[in-house]
């Protein structure tokens, strides 16, 4: 039993729950910094958004859901088709530095939701004066990041982790009225390591939902 104020409502409009379920997950960890400096998201604001993953998917959608112009940064260029399906607008293949320097000083926030290593500084540089780097990804390495890199532009690098219950429920409201959900492959647990070793290898579009029902079937 759960008392009723730490329950969720999951309106009847969704239909697909196996692509609900994520929401509570990815969906709040990219709705939160969305949200949260929404006065740099909306129609005419440039968001840009680091990795097109398990997060980085639903921060797209957020994004663009919110009337931002997206662009999606990553390192594999036949990613591009999905961000743009997704949502996304424009496309930087991080590999090529020309194209990194090239978006300079364009965003109002980027999103930077990996979580393997990688320099943060180019994304500072992408920034507009006064814009936000908001990170949510956690890479196993501490960043580098010269202060002037900040300073020169009064530029804000931040963090957020998830959200608490009044935030979920209105990225739960948002994603409903918007028609959002996760991109996701539904799994029984007997597929559980397999989808691990798919996971660590970025081979997975772009969740994994284990269906316990169908798992335990007899």
């Amino acid at each position: 039993m759960v008392k009723e104020h730490f329950a969720l409502l999951v309106p009847d409009k969704f239909t697909h729950l196996e692509g609900v379920a994520p929401l509570f997950c990815a969906g709040i960890t990219t709705y939160y910094p969305l949200n949260f400096y929404k006065s740099h998201v909306g129609p005419g604001k440039k968001v840009g958004v680091v990795g097109l993953g398990g997060l980085g998917h639903m921060g797209v959608k957020i994004a663009a859901a919110m009337g931002a112009d997206v662009t999606v940064f990553s390192t594999s260029a036949n990613k591009e088709a999905d961000a743009k399906k997704l949502g996304a607008k424009n496309f930087v293949v991080t590999k090529d530095p020309s194209a990194v320097k090239a978006v300079a000083n364009t965003f109002d926030l980027i999103l930077d939701t990996v979580s393997a290593k990688h320099e943060i500084a180019p994304y500072v540089a992408a920034l507009k004066i006064h814009g936000v780097l908001a990170s949510v990804g956690a890479p196993p390495e501490p960043f580098t990041l010269s202060g002037s890199a900040l300073i020169f532009g009064n530029k804000t690098w931040s963090a957020s982790l998830i959200g608490g219950l009044k935030e979920t429920q209105e990225m739960v409201d948002f994603c409903a009225k918007h028609n959002l959900v996760s991109e996701v492959e539904v799994i029984t647990i007997d597929k559980l390591e397999e989808a691990y070793d798919r996971t660590v290898k970025s081979d997975v579009k772009y969740r994994f939902v284990i269906d316990i029902k169908k798992s335990f079937k007899k």
